[in-house]
């Protein structure tokens, strides 16, 4: 596997869109994570469908289709949401159903099934391409440029919004910031997990996180690595074995957070490193 990184191009594309997704996709995971937003993410995730089928049907490149798509998503559905209240899952079911029947709607119209669209639904990281990598790179960068910028207004935002409000932070615009920065994520991770399995990849790491410390740049950190853990252990699987890399990855994060879970209970919270303070 190793020998064959300096050999094959699209096992470096692999393994960069690995690193990429490991980062935007743990630092994002932990914000979602503690507002609570996973279903949200799940809504603007299959929203973006729409995007793809669109993209396909009209000819033009489906991961722009899938960005706008999750940007229209992700405020819309902030937008309805903050002008109305208790129906907050039924809205986001909404978006999500909607966005999944237009993206079957827009391939059916094709003459012919795109054999690629089942990249987008479930994911293929082997098959991530230089042009995927420089969008990556792109929304990576302005993902971690933005939260570096608003860190400690999410920090106290997430943790004692109370003190949000006396310091007159400006709370709708976190908010907003935090949609957009949902669907930029959902973009950067598509072509790694697939719209199906995203929001597993940006809800576990951050729970596992979770579970080591109460410290939200040690979250980010620990959610990172195990991003690239779980990631890459997909990779490698995909690799030798023709497995969908999705899945793959998805089955390695439900298991070692199974373990880390465990340990946790019975070793990890003894050891200072790993405080929750």
């Amino acid at each position: 596997m190793f020998k064959a990184l300096f050999e094959y191009q699209f096992l470096q594309n692999a393994l960069f869109a690995t690193i990429l997704a490991s980062i935007v996709g743990g630092l994002v995971g932990v914000i979602i994570v503690e507002k609570k937003l996973v279903m949200m993410t799940g809504g603007i995730a299959h929203t973006s469908y729409g995007g793809v089928g669109l993209g396909y049907l009209v000819g033009f490149e489906p991961i722009f289709g899938a960005f706008m798509f999750s940007i229209v998503a992700a405020l819309g559905i902030g937008f309805i949401k903050n002008k109305t209240t208790g129906i907050k899952d039924v809205i986001i079911a909404m978006f999500w159903s909607l966005g999944m029947a237009l993206g079957i709607l827009f391939i059916g119209l094709m003459p012919g099934y795109p054999p690629e669209v089942t990249s987008y639904l479930f994911g293929n990281i082997l098959s991530v391409t230089r042009f995927d990598l420089i969008l990556m790179t792109i929304l990576t960068v302005l993902v971690v440029s933005i939260i570096l910028i608003y860190f400690q207004d999410w920090k106290a935002h997430l943790f004692d919004q109370e003190f949000t409000k006396i310091m007159r932070k400006n709370t709708t615009l976190l908010e907003n910031t935090l949609l957009v920065l949902l669907a930029l994520t959902v973009v950067v991770l598509i072509r790694v997990v697939g719209i199906i399995l995203v929001i597993a990849l940006l809800s576990i790491p951050a729970a596992a996180s979770a579970l080591l410390t109460g410290k939200l740049y040690l979250r980010m950190i620990y959610s990172i690595l195990f991003s690239f853990v779980f990631i890459f252990v997909g990779l490698v699987v995909s690799y030798y074995t023709d497995f969908p890399s999705g899945a793959i990855i998805v089955f390695t994060a439900i298991l070692l957070y199974i373990v880390i879970w465990i340990l946790n209970k019975k070793f990890i919270k003894k050891v200072p490193l790993f405080s929750k303070e």
